[in-house]
């Protein structure tokens, strides 16, 4: 078991509508992180992982993803899947809980306008 408090989260923010907190697991298997999007993320063009899993769960707010071209609408207490490859960008105003398998790296993400 680990027990990681709120006050031992990073917080890391992605642009002026995306911050995330990331919650140190140090375990290469899985990730976890609160992400709050106020806007559009990314501004411009979409995002990627090469490598993870990502599911995002709703916890406040509604807003859409765009998942390769496809507009998808969600709200509090929907979850969504993404796979490895699939081309994504965020809108609205939307706290999600994020996990990913195995856990995000920098160098997996890739910004593609």
């Amino acid at each position: 078991m680990k027990l990681i408090p709120k006050g031992q989260a990073n917080e890391f923010k992605n642009s002026d509508a995306c911050v995330a907190f990331e919650y140190p697991l140090n375990d290469s298997a899985i990730n976890i992180a609160v992400v709050v999007v106020n806007g559009r993320y990314p501004d411009k063009g979409c995002v990627m992982n090469e490598e993870c899993k990502e599911i995002a769960f709703v916890m406040e707010g509604a807003g859409n993803v765009f998942i390769d071209d496809k507009e998808v609408k969600l709200e509090k207490g929907d979850a969504v899947l993404i796979e490895p490859g699939e081309k994504i960008c965020w809108e609205g105003n939307l706290t999600m809980l994020m996990s990913c398998t195995p856990a995000w790296t920098p160098r997996q993400h890739k910004h593609i306008n």
